[in-house]
């Protein structure tokens, strides 16, 4: 099978160091189910007790940020109870809290509680009401802290400190160094490695991006020369000497290349290429990093780019290093 281009890795997990987001949606029902039809009330009116939950809309998830955990949650849910006063007799009613997320506290929550329609008025709707909803915010409030608790380790991406902790001593192979940071294998290539046939290097093509991230430009143009971070947003090894005239190479090999200019926080200047170019051929690449306080602009110029390349370069540009960035440090 021939060569049409570089097939790039999914954007899928492949390891713990990478995990920077979770949808923990049915973690959190079974977790409210659990803890709220195991409560009780009582007092001199009688006792009463949830016997369903019967809405419950919503979702959770958990995200890591420049190394931060940030918790996401927001709940509707409608509850029946039973209660039995005390001469015997059995009245029903609901509970209904519209306001279950992370923007409110415990003490926050709205919580409604009522009888249904076609019972008559009691006591025990007081009690609810009273120690009820006391007992209820407090139940509320457990959830969230087993969220955290349960969900709290082996979501911290690295940061810097962590990162030099991380890496061993540096070695030189094939004139690049690598810290060898020990990364989970990354799937197999299905694009052959057979080498690629020169060609006519005149025949090339140019093409220019502009993207925006939320992070200042020291954060952004360590992120695009460091080895660890390269690695973490590629989900794959790689061997980066971030230094002007360094050599670097991503995902198996599969893209190589050179730092020709760094300008920290400023400017990054490379010989960039895939594998299935034509040998020894390079593209241009320039990166230029505007901050501008609240975020950053990032302007790129690819030049050299081999005829019939530009759409999947490109693309490959926007979707495995931006969006990557973006998605896996939540700049």
């Amino acid at each position: 099978m021939s060569e049409v281009g570089v097939i790039w890795y999914p954007l899928t997990l492949l390891s713990p160091l990478v995990r920077t987001e979770r949808d923990v949606s049915s973690w959190s029902s079974e977790c409210l189910h659990r803890l709220l039809l195991g409560v009780q009330v009582e007092g001199p009116e009688g006792v009463c007790h949830l016997t369903e939950v019967t809405k419950l809309e919503g979702e959770a998830s958990i995200n890591n940020r420049k190394g931060k955990l940030f918790y996401f949650y927001e709940w509707q849910l409608r509850l029946s109870w039973l209660g039995m006063s005390c001469r015997g007799v059995k009245f029903r009613g609901t509970i209904d809290v519209s306001n279950l997320s992370d923007e409110n506290d415990e003490d926050d929550l709205d919580i409604c509680v009522a009888l249904c329609k076609d019972q008559p008025n009691t006591p025990l709707l007081d009690l609810m009401k009273t120690s009820g909803i006391q007992e209820y915010r407090r139940v509320l409030g457990k959830y969230v802290r087993r969220l955290k608790s349960e969900f709290g380790q082996g979501m911290i991406l690295p940061t810097t400190n962590a990162l030099k902790q991380h890496s061993s001593v540096s070695t030189k192979k094939n004139g690049v160094k690598t810290n060898k940071t020990q990364i989970s294998p990354a799937p197999k290539w299905s694009s052959s490695t057979a080498p690629c046939p020169t060609g006519d290097r005149n025949q090339t093509c140019s093409f220019d991006l502009k993207e925006t991230f939320q992070t200042n430009a020291h954060e952004l143009y360590r992120t695009f020369i460091s080895q660890e971070f390269m690695q973490v947003f590629t989900r794959s090894s790689a061997l980066v000497d971030s230094c002007c005239g360094g050599k670097f190479q991503l995902l198996d090999g599969s893209i190589s290349g050179q730092f020709t200019q760094l300008v920290p926080d400023k400017r990054i200047d490379m010989k960039w290429r895939f594998r299935t170019w034509p040998s020894n051929h390079h593209a241009s690449v320039s990166l230029e990093l505007d901050d501008r306080g609240d975020d950053t602009e990032l302007r790129l110029e690819c030049r050299g780019v081999p005829l019939g390349e530009e759409d999947s370069t490109r693309e490959g540009w926007i979707r495995f290093y931006f969006r990557a960035i973006k998605q896996t440090f939540g700049y």
